[in-house]
């Protein structure tokens, strides 16, 4: 647990960056702090691992106040992950995974094989073990970033907006490898961005800053779009704050109905007869996994991935509203596809049935 109290950086001049800051990033939950530029986020955070010196109040980390420990032992026992990775441009990617186990005095053989691990529990393949990081993506230059901060297993990790420089496509896959390792790793996470969208699918709570450091909010994602404190909270979320608040909460057991297919590589003949007169038919691989859609009559050959119509999402059986109604907007068929643990195809649904089950939510206008 990380704790703030009281905590003030003024400079000379009089600018306070951050004033009277007190709150609580709790054991193994990710804390996001996001707010406009100039509102302190990054200072924050700076502050926990003493890279900036805090002018009054305490930071606790576990009871123990930062003030009291030696900054380098201190930041030793703290993963860093900055925006571009920050990685060292002479040492290879393993050896710069590596480095603070070398700080802290393991053997070479231990802090590379601990470095090989993480590089396949972070998504890199041990052929990128001997490059340089000019050598890599933007994407795999952040991976070797987080796995670095892992090397040495602390159980505090600071994120400054780490997955701000890489493409749209890849920043979401970060987000998602990053939310499966936390879910195995159980870390205490204070994470900055100045994306409202990111805070509020990676924090378990979101501070909301104003400029001169000071909390505007802090709540749950969910609690946050569904009660925003002010005006200013309110602007910074933005629009779409009842749909975005779909995604906190739970599909109920919806009405999926069963849904012909043909596998890739069908037959016209076939796969018009399954369609039976339907615009659309959904196609699947050899395994049950939805590949996308078709249109029977358009075909002129067996259905290829060439043929596949993609745009539709697919929506896991027990995820959330959101996922569930997206996948039913998003579909050309209007039938969103709902899927296993697995993949595997389930059923549809229509939007009209999701729609039901929001208006049967708490707080939902069921007459």
């Amino acid at each position: 647990m990380i704790t703030f109290t009281g905590v003030t950086k003024a400079y000379p001049g009089g600018t306070t960056a951050v004033g009277g800051l007190t709150m609580t990033a709790p054991t193994g939950r990710i804390t996001v702090l996001v707010g406009p530029s100039g509102c302190g986020k990054t200072t924050t955070l700076r502050m926990i691992n003493r890279m900036i010196e805090p002018t009054s109040g305490t930071i606790e980390i576990d009871g123990r106040d930062t003030a009291t420990l030696d900054a380098n032992e201190l930041r030793r026992g703290i993963g860093y992950v900055i925006q571009s990775g920050g990685l060292f441009p002479h040492r290879t990617v393993l050896d710069n995974i590596a480095t603070v186990p070398l700080l802290l005095g393991w053997e070479r053989s231990r802090a590379r094989g601990v470095a090989s691990e993480l590089m396949e529990r972070v998504g890199l393949t041990p052929e990128l073990a001997r490059r340089y990081p000019n050598q890599l993506s933007g994407g795999q230059q952040q991976r070797v970033g987080v796995a670095r901060a892992l090397a040495a297993d602390p159980p505090v990790m600071l994120m400054d907006e780490p997955f701000s420089a890489v493409d749209p496509v890849v920043r979401e896959q970060l987000q998602d490898e990053f939310l499966r390792l936390q879910a195995e790793l159980g870390k205490t996470i204070v994470f900055v961005t100045h994306d409202i969208d990111e805070a509020i699918k990676l924090g378990d709570q979101v501070v909301v800053m104003r400029v001169g450091g000071t909390i505007a909010q802090l709540a749950s994602p969910a609690d946050l779009l569904a009660d925003p404190t002010d005006d200013f909270v309110a602007d910074f979320l933005g629009r779409d704050r009842g749909y975005r608040g779909l995604a906190f909460q739970a599909a109920p057991a919806l009405p999926v109905s069963v849904e012909p297919t043909v596998v890739l590589g069908a037959s016209v003949e076939l796969a018009r007869r399954v369609a039976a007169g339907a615009q659309w038919l959904l196609v699947v691989d050899e395994a049950q996994a939805p590949v996308g859609w078709v249109e029977p009559d358009r075909l002129v050959g067996p259905v290829g991935r060439d043929v596949l119509h993609r745009g539709g999402t697919v929506a896991p059986l027990n995820g959330s509203l959101r996922a569930a109604l997206d996948a039913a907007l998003s579909a050309p068929s209007r039938r969103g596809v709902l899927v296993d643990t697995d993949g595997r195809l389930v059923g549809t649904v229509l939007a009209r049935e999701v729609l039901t089950e929001i208006e049967r939510e708490p707080g939902g206008d069921q007459a």
